[in-house]
């Protein structure tokens, strides 16, 4: 990396640490662009260079989640199949948020992810394109690569199908336990890694129960639909 590249990376750096520490001390809706740039000793416009949005300044480095769940179908190993990486993967999600729920910094963002409504509506968004990826993912294995049982016919239908159901899913039990660790004291162990262990125990039966309800695998050749 040139010295360049390396002064706009370290500019690019301080922008979202700065902005990400004024988020967490005064909530998103009450910082302003201006007070990011003010803060970190630069241009406005040089935020904006950045970072379109002050919504990609609060998610930057907070997303792997949106091409995570593509990923691993793509680059599982061989032998195993694209719903038992995306299980694995899925699991994993469950239990890195929970432990992030287990810090303060981790409780802090997600208090203020749900103190904005537009947070919440560009999380949608972000659900909603890592869905999307997932999906073409599947699409791509079921048909270019052959994929593994079992594989219904309507590869299209079923990919953007397993993509919206696993992720729903995902998304149902990570926001359940961000509501039982806000909630009363006891509705979850008091030690953290018990709390992460529950969570993924409650997560893999769910995966577990959705990866038997695809249609039993075809005979013949796959029919590609869209």
């Amino acid at each position: 990396m040139d010295r360049r590249a390396r002064k706009k990376a370290q500019t690019r750096s301080l922008i979202r640490e700065t902005a990400q520490a004024l988020f967490a001390e005064r909530g998103f809706e009450a910082v302003t662009i201006a007070d990011i740039a003010g803060a970190a000793d630069v241009a406005v416009q040089t935020v904006f260079n950045h970072f379109p949005t002050k919504e990609d300044l609060f998610f930057d480095g907070h997303t792997p989640w949106v091409d995570g769940a593509a990923d691993s179908v793509r680059s599982r190993a061989p032998g195993t199949t694209p719903l038992e990486a995306l299980h694995a993967y899925l699991i994993e999600r469950v239990a890195v948020h929970a432990r992030q729920l287990a810090t303060r910094d981790g409780r802090v963002f997600d208090a203020t992810l749900e103190a904005s409504p537009a947070l919440r509506a560009r999380e949608r968004e972000l659900q909603h394109e890592a869905t999307a990826r997932l999906a073409d993912a599947l699409f791509e294995t079921w048909t270019v690569e052959g994929g593994a049982p079992p594989v219904p016919t309507d590869v299209r239908t079923a990919a953007s199908v397993t993509a919206a159901v696993w992720l729903a899913a995902v998304r149902t039990l990570i926001v359940q336990h961000r509501r039982l660790l806000a909630g009363p004291a006891g509705a979850l162990p008091a030690d953290p890694e018990e709390g992460v262990a529950l969570a993924c125990s409650v997560a893999d039966q769910v995966f577990s129960g959705l990866g038997s309800t695809l249609p039993p695998p075809t005979s013949g050749r796959l029919r590609r639909i869209g």
